[in-house]
């Protein structure tokens, strides 16, 4: 493992991308600890203890933390993602967009164009939202928001929206100049940035012996071996037998030879995962609004 690292260092261009990708994934990570203006960060801190089984919770996980702080990168990449799957729907049903995937690379950039558009468009109505949602909030007898009012969301809306956009731009420059998959590469980096609180959480729990350490070598082998059991899913196919025919081409004879296509066993990855968790977290996030409801509470426990 050691001499493949010093291989992959060992070629220039190689090297630079991935240093290139680190520093922009860096950059992204400032972003998601840069708080909005006007927000009291100890206050949200409190409220937003309740975020944790909601549907504000998952958006937080793919916002690297940024949402339940009240980041610049609050919405995290998520806006993009949205409208790159309502483009890619329209696609077949709109004859528009039917015609620009098959006209090439022009219809790619243009298809990339109004996804841009699209971007803006949902990330202002998230924003908007979002700094209603934050007024109403309160916590120990005091507000979120220093100062709550139109002001307030103007500029909040403003930071969230140039948020989404700037991390849209990094995850370009990845695909571009870095190592590819830049999208991918930021919502995974915001994922992973929760492990060193995860696992001071977890030696917590071993010093106040409320887990064994016995425990705990059993959960990472679970762990370990459903990260092992997802890989291989992903990466398994199905080879389906395809025999070509012969043809006599003079006293020569082609063909007849055998080969197969490859099947991806997954072939929608794990957006289903991700769309079914959000609907199982509709009702308890529903729940929050209406803290006042024995009817809504009870929705809640159950």
């Amino acid at each position: 493992m050691i001499e493949r690292i010093k291989n992959i260092f060992s070629i220039p261009e190689l090297r630079k991308r991935i240093l290139f990708t680190l520093a922009i994934l860096i950059a992204v990570r400032t972003g998601a600890h840069i708080p909005l203006p006007g927000i009291d960060s100890e206050t949200l801190a409190l409220a937003a203890q309740s975020f944790q089984n909601t549907l504000f919770g998952l958006y937080d996980l793919f916002a690297g933390g940024a949402f339940q702080k009240a980041t610049l990168f609050a919405l995290g990449i998520m806006p993009y993602i949205s409208a790159s799957i309502v483009i890619q729907l329209m696609g077949t049903v709109v004859p528009y967009f039917q015609r620009l995937q098959k006209e090439g690379e022009a219809g790619r950039k243009k298809i990339t164009q109004i996804t841009r558009y699209g971007t803006v468009l949902i990330a202002t109505m998230q924003a908007y939202g979002v700094t209603v949602f934050l007024q109403s909030m309160t916590a120990a007898g005091r507000s979120v928001v220093f100062n709550p009012g139109p002001g307030f969301q103007f500029v909040a809306i403003i930071s969230m929206v140039t948020g989404v956009i700037l991390m849209m731009w990094l995850g370009e420059r990845i695909t571009e100049r870095g190592i590819g998959n830049g999208i991918s590469l930021i919502i995974m980096i915001g994922i992973v940035s929760r492990i060193p609180n995860v696992i001071v959480s977890e030696i917590t729990l071993i010093q106040e012996e409320v887990r064994g350490l016995l425990s705990e070598i059993i959960l990472l082998g679970i762990m370990f071996a459903i990260i092992a059991f997802v890989v291989l899913i992903t990466q398994g196919t199905r080879k389906i037998p395809v025999q070509y025919a012969k043809r006599v081409v003079g006293r020569k004879i082609y063909g007849g030879q055998s080969t197969h296509i490859p099947l991806r066993v997954n072939t929608s990855g794990v957006m289903p995962i991700i769309f079914a968790q959000s609907l199982m977290f509709i009702p308890s996030t529903v729940a929050t609004f209406f803290s006042d409801s024995p009817f809504m509470q009870s929705v809640m426990r159950w």
